[in-house]
């Protein structure tokens, strides 16, 4: 800071930095009510970023919502990860995703299950794991719309994968604000009974 004829002055790269960390603020205190805009174009609702950027080929916005966290676990690796948890429209249909930093088992020996707060537990949840074992999806439109529906007025999400041949997962995420979020995920691809398991 200096000193001038009309009072105390800050340094331009302080000022900007100054703004910037209002701006932050700002965004943090009214995304508790309606979501906040943030500067690369994403909405943030609770816990979760919410994409609005403009695909590049299509031109409409990708609107996928995510949540990411710190603390993924594996039995058979003492270190501790991150992970994401994603909801999206993929070729014209919903999906949830988790993606972790580590291998969580084929896709023909690992099973998931999950658990909303305090809501009852699912367990041997419909799902795929994707080649590169890091990753796994809820497609089969029953076991997404239950997934959906407990997620829903949900704060925390409970994830654990069970592996024949990676050992027992697990991770925890926050989720609060997801009603924004699903329904911004979704919005290109409703939710419908009549989704069916995508094979490959």
């Amino acid at each position: 800071m200096r000193n001038t004829r009309h009072g105390c002055r800050m340094e331009p790269w302080r000022e900007a930095a100054l703004r910037g960390l209002l701006r932050i603020l700002a965004c943090g205190a009214t995304a508790m009510l309606a979501g906040c805009v943030t500067d690369a174009g994403s909405i943030r609702s609770g816990s979760w970023m919410i994409d609005q950027k403009p695909d590049r080929i299509t031109g409409t916005p990708v609107a996928g919502a995510v949540t990411r966290t710190w603390g993924a676990t594996n039995s058979n690796n003492p270190a501790i990860r991150n992970a994401l948890l994603q909801l999206t429209c993929f070729e014209n249909r919903p999906i949830a995703k988790i993606a972790l930093d580590f291998k969580i088992g084929s896709d023909r020996n690992t099973s998931l299950g999950y658990r909303f707060d305090d809501k009852p537990g699912r367990d041997s949840v419909e799902s795929r794991v994707l080649l590169g074992y890091q990753v796994i999806v809820i497609e089969d439109a029953a076991a997404l719309q239950q997934f959906v529906d407990d997620l829903r007025g949900s704060n925390r999400l409970f994830v654990r994968f069970r592996s024949l041949n990676a050992g027992n997962s697990a991770v925890e995420f926050k989720v609060d604000g997801s009603e924004t979020a699903i329904e911004a995920a979704y919005a290109a691809c409703p939710l419908s009974p009549a989704t069916s398991r995508r094979t490959t």
